[in-house]
């Protein structure tokens, strides 16, 4: 479930990053906005700690 809303935040923002408003930004300031920044630095480390749960368990079997 984890690997699935990372995934989602990394595709939305990504595709933000090309909408028009983002390149003006990008254009005027040199960077993106800080919102679009956070969908993707988000949606990248919920994708990579969903994918890592995945694979090892996320403590089943331990107790």
């Amino acid at each position: 479930m984890l690997a699935v809303a990372g995934g989602v935040l990394l595709f939305t923002g990504l595709k933000a990053r090309d909408s028009l408003t983002e390149r003006a930004t990008e254009l005027i300031t040199g960077r993106n906005t800080e919102q679009t920044t956070l969908y993707v630095a988000g949606g990248g480390a919920a994708l990579v700690g969903g994918i890592l749960l995945a694979l090892f368990g996320g403590g089943r079997g331990r107790r």
